[in-house]
């Protein structure tokens, strides 16, 4: 039984998304679809507006055939540690080809890029010229690739897949890497085609738009019903700043001093955005200084971080029969334990996803949640 591997946040989950789903099954119509799905806090450091028990129903009724978590300390962090995650969950699970969405879209020069990062001399030397000059990482890295191998790749799903296909590398892993044309501008927040950015549908829904037609119709249900606003937490947020106002830098990602501009600004701001403002500089992206604000407002410290280096289980929210069938197959060749509830595991990192899915249930006023995290069992669809 073959297989083939995705990996998504689903914040929401939009048509752009049902486009991608609908080519891997064209591709692989075969295969047992896996995904793996970041839970409540993300990559760009913002909060999920749907929880992950019902961004895995919605997956389960759009073709996908099983659900993995993505835990925490690779779910909010930049992107080599987020590929890590996935990529290792994927690798536990036996998938046979990763498919990802694209700028680029030509899986070749992807390749050629990873080849320069791993293998070219110079490549170290001229990131740290251009971070010397002040840029941020991401900024400093694109403009690297650009003098060593004339393809600029700045778009954040290029950036990714390199990522992707490093991990692989590292892993010596059989994945096979592919990518799929994205349709959209991963950054517009204007709302023009029936396929968009998530990122403009959650504008537009802040802005309390109608976005019926930029997704699927079992999306916007839950979404006209469950959404969640992303700047609910700047209160705990704020709280949990001034209580520790002389230990920020113990924090993750809290590095380079930047907890100096945080102590200065907290006490003049209203909202997540206004404090960004305020700390933002060029070596600092709006990704970065989100992420810092989630291992604040989670608790999550350097030490605690440090230990989190490979993924430790895999927790599964959801599957089908044919899902299912797939795990029951590969079950006596998994190397870390299969997790299906709380209760399975007596595990430092999953009771740190109780712990950050407890918050999220706390900021969304939900308490349904904190139940859910320790007594469900995955979702079975029929």
């Amino acid at each position: 039984m073959k297989s083939v591997g995705i990996i998504a946040e689903y914040n929401p989950f939009h048509n752009g998304h049902l486009y991608h789903l609908n080519k891997v099954k064209e591709l692989y119509p075969d295969d047992v679809v896996v995904l793996v799905l970041s839970g409540p806090f993300l990559q760009r450091g913002n909060l999920s507006i749907l929880n992950k028990w019902d961004k895995t129903k919605i997956a389960l009724e759009y073709g996908i055939d099983l659900i993995i978590e993505l835990p925490f300390p690779f779910a909010t962090q930049s992107a080599d540690i987020f590929a890590k995650g996935a990529i290792q969950i994927l690798n536990h699970l036996k998938v046979d080809c990763l498919v990802f969405g694209s700028e680029k879209d030509n899986i070749d020069i992807l390749n050629n890029i990873v080849n320069c990062q791993l293998y070219n001399k110079d490549f170290e030397g001229i990131v740290k010229k251009y971070l010397d000059e002040g840029v941020n990482y991401p900024t400093a890295l694109s403009k690297t690739l650009t003098d060593l191998t004339n393809h600029k790749i700045d778009s954040p799903n290029d950036l990714l897949g390199i990522s992707y296909i490093k991990e692989i590398r590292r892993l010596n892993s059989q994945i096979e890497p592919k990518c799929i044309k994205r349709t959209n501008d991963y950054h517009s927040l204007e709302i023009e085609h029936e396929i968009t950015s998530a990122s403009s549908i959650r504008l537009a829904l802040e802005q309390k738009k109608d976005i019926r037609n930029y997704v699927p119709k079992i999306t916007f249900d839950y979404l006209n019903s469950k959404m969640i606003k992303t700047d609910d937490y700047y209160s705990y947020l704020k709280y949990k700043i001034i209580s520790d106002i002389d230990n920020l830098a113990q924090y993750q990602t809290v590095d380079e001093g930047i907890e100096n501009r945080i102590r200065k600004s907290i006490y003049q701001t209203h909202n997540s955005e206004e404090l960004t403002q305020k700390i933002k500089t060029k070596r600092y992206t709006y990704n970065k200084i989100n992420r810092m604000f989630t291992h604040i407002l989670c608790n999550f410290k350097k030490e605690e971080a440090n230990k989190y280096n490979d993924i430790e289980y895999l927790r599964v929210l959801g599957f089908n029969s044919k899902g299912k069938n797939y795990l029951n197959n590969i079950k006596k060749e998994l190397k870390v334990p299969l997790v299906t509830k709380y209760s399975d595991l007596d595990n430092d990192m999953l009771d740190l996803e109780f712990r950050v899915n407890s918050i999220y249930a706390t900021i969304t006023n939900n308490k349904e949640l904190i139940e859910l995290e320790y007594k469900s069992k995955p979702i079975i669809k029929k």
